[in-house]
């Protein structure tokens, strides 16, 4: 029974492909792609969808495919619940951050504090669970850029190495949490495709554990 992953495009999409192929499975023809948007690996009876991130969770979640490779970031923004997360495979890891230029003092602030950030439901949950009250404000470009000018407070961002932070002069002052690529699989294909499933999932164990 054929099997349909979902891939990440972007940040994850080299990374996950050099997983999937120290696990064994063929993915030239998703780095050769060209115009074609449903991508064999006919050996290994699979097929390859390259979707953006939020698009993952989607496809996984109504089903369109069996399995997905998506961030962490990602499954922690979406609310859809039809997934199991299978898997942490340990590559393009990164962490939430807050952030903030020094003299803003943000958790020392009296009254209500203004966040920028791409993750809303991220930044409001981690305040909320400190009982702040926070405003928060969605920004789609580039969210460092927000405090510099007096939009908010402090942000919540994903944060690499920390470089363009420490350019512009802001201060990380907590991690909200560890960001990985995850492997999620839809809850009905987990059950009438479980054999294959498995062994796609235990092949892929195998790899992280080569790569670590």
């Amino acid at each position: 029974m054929s099997l349909r992953i979902a891939l990440t495009k972007g940040r994850l999409e080299d990374k996950t492909l050099s997983m999937l192929e120290m696990a064994g499975y063929g993915t030239e023809k998703v780095r050769n792609k060209g115009r074609a948007l449903v991508l064999p690996d006919t050996v290994h009876d699979l097929d390859y969808i390259l979707v953006k991130s939020n698009d993952c969770i989607t496809y996984v979640d109504h089903g369109a495919a069996d399995l997905g490779v998506v961030g962490k970031d990602t499954l922690m923004e979406n609310e859809a619940a039809n997934y199991y997360e299978m898997l942490d495979l340990r590559t393009g890891c990164c962490c939430f951050i807050v952030a903030a230029l020094p003299q803003a003092d943000l958790f020392a602030k009296k009254g209500r504090i203004r966040i920028g950030t791409k993750y809303p439901h991220v930044a409001k949950a981690y305040f909320l669970s400190r009982n702040m009250d926070v405003e928060i404000i969605k920004i789609d470009g580039s969210v460092e850029l927000s405090p510099l000018i007096g939009l908010v407070d402090g942000i919540v961002d994903i944060m690499e190495t920390g470089s363009t932070l420490k350019a512009n002069g802001l201060q990380v002052l907590d991690t909200v949490a560890d960001i990985s690529a995850r492997v999620i699989v839809n809850k009905a294909s987990w059950k009438l495709k479980k054999e294959e499933i498995t062994k796609v999932l235990d092949d892929l164990k195998r790899a992280v554990n080569q790569n670590a």
